[in-house]
């Protein structure tokens, strides 16, 4: 089940740690939660290479953290619309989905929740640049922005959750 989290809300996995996913063309930042979904801590980024590495390596850290459940930042324009780099991390998802390892895909299936990750990114920069002793480049480069911003994204969705769940 891939859809907004608004629309999937009910159906999330309770009790079960949440992997936040800031998907990018060169690498995915990774952020988990805590089993009763109330606290995003950064994690690790993964540098991307082919989709079948990459999924083995996210299985790696599904395993090892047991994951229930899973956020994607989903970067819709400013204007509210959903433009080309969403339809990108719907595929992501898609293909998520059906490469995960069926040991590791729950009986009801896999909880994939889409979250508006507007300014994640800008603003994971700019708290680098005001809070942390190095550059915007070489946290980049780093791996640090990108596990921010997928921390920015899961906790933007766990207060969601709070307030609606």
């Amino acid at each position: 089940m891939i859809d907004l989290l608004e629309n999937i809300i009910k159906e999330r996995p309770k009790g079960e740690r949440l992997l936040g996913m800031d998907i990018g063309k060169k690498t995915i930042g990774l952020a988990l939660s805590d089993s009763v979904q109330s606290i995003a801590t950064p994690l690790m980024t993964i540098k991307r290479t082919k989709f079948s590495k990459d999924i083995k390596k996210l299985e790696d850290v599904i395993r090892e953290y047991e994951v229930g459940g899973y956020v994607l930042g989903y970067p819709l324009n400013m204007d509210n619309s959903a433009g080309a780099k969403c339809q990108s991390v719907r595929d992501f998802g898609l293909e998520f989905e059906a490469q995960l390892s069926q040991e590791l895909k729950p009986s009801k299936g896999l909880w994939i929740a889409l979250w508006d990750e507007r300014l994640s990114t800008a603003s994971v920069e700019d708290f680098v640049d005001s809070s942390m002793d190095m550059s915007r480049r070489s946290a980049k480069e780093k791996g640090v922005i990108d596990k921010l911003a997928a921390q920015f994204i899961l906790q933007g969705a766990l207060e969601y959750i709070r307030g609606h769940g």
